[in-house]
């Protein structure tokens, strides 16, 4: 997984964690694909004050996956949903569960 689809998924698991800056700072770097240059002067701060603040969110952001372990989780049931979904029987039902399990976005 790119370092790209891997902050975002954490954006979408933890994003609301961080503070309103930091995601709007996250979001231009990550989602829009703006340059840290673009975010300083959007924002009215110092390039390196961006580039901290990228660093710091993504730091933050692995953390709080190393302790709730969300995204760990769903990824163990995804992987059941696929093993499940071959048995005819299930894949009605599965397949059901693994949209509900999409809600919020899939950067793969």
């Amino acid at each position: 997984m790119s370092d790209r689809i891997r902050v975002n998924t954490l954006l979408d698991y933890y994003g609301a964690l961080l503070t309103d800056r930091q995601r709007t700072i996250c979001d231009y770097y990550y989602r829009e694909d703006f340059s840290m240059s673009e975010i300083a002067e959007l924002e009215g701060i110092s390039r390196a004050a961006v580039s901290d603040t990228i660093r710091k969110c993504k730091t933050e952001l692995e953390h709080y996956e190393q302790v709730l372990k969300c995204i760990q989780a769903h990824d163990a049931r995804m992987q059941i949903y696929h093993q499940m979904k071959q048995e005819q029987s299930c894949e009605r039902y599965v397949s059901k569960l693994m949209h509900t399990e999409l809600i919020g976005g899939e950067y793969e």
